[in-house]
């Protein structure tokens, strides 16, 4: 079902490394022709490390909000053509040290659509091990690698400890698969 809306030309105002802040024109419905501001951004990746009964988190610094958050590890899709999945195995090593044997999808998120068009790639990463990290830039450089047991990461969501959209998502999701599967006796 379409929304009726039609998207009309575009203006960028800046661009910078992995994002353009553009002004979009758009015809609604009864013909009537309005601007929004969006950013365009290259899209994410997500990885829930799921080590046994243990996820595997980042603490890091956000400038944004100005704070330490409790995250998986995550980044940018910032290598032209590289398939997602690529894209969250490295992440998993730069970020953890750790690589996968077994990484599969859990779903794309729309991380802010009322103004960006980023969507997220969330995967689940089991049978892990071992690999040399990588880290780039100053906030991986000084981020803190956190184990703790997924039913404590569910529960550090309610109390409000881990606030970023995308964790949430990806250690509810991987909670559900892990009781689905023991339901199932896998």
């Amino acid at each position: 079902m379409g929304s009726g809306f039609t998207a009309g030309p575009e203006r960028t105002l800046l661009e910078r490394s992995f994002l353009r802040y553009v002004v979009g024109q758009f015809t609604a419905p009864d013909g009537e022709i309005i601007e929004r501001d969006i950013v365009r951004h290259a899209g994410a990746v997500v990885v829930v490390p799921l080590d046994g009964d243990d996820v595997v988190l980042v603490r890091q610094y956000r400038a944004a909000l100005d704070a330490e958050l409790l995250e998986v590890p995550a980044g940018k899709r910032d290598v032209p053509g590289e398939p997602s999945i690529e894209t969250a195995a490295r992440e998993l090593a730069e970020e953890v040290g750790l690589a996968a044997g077994v990484i599969e999808p859990l779903v794309t998120i729309a991380t802010s659509p009322g103004f960006s068009d980023e969507t997220a790639e969330l995967f689940l990463a089991t049978e892990l091990s071992e690999v040399p990290r990588a880290t780039e830039g100053v906030e991986e450089a000084h981020m803190e690698i956190v184990r703790m047991p997924l039913d404590d990461a569910v529960e550090a969501i309610v109390r409000g400890e881990i606030v970023n959209a995308a964790t949430i998502v990806g250690l509810l999701l991987t909670a559900g698969a892990v009781r689905r599967r023991s339901a199932s006796g896998c």
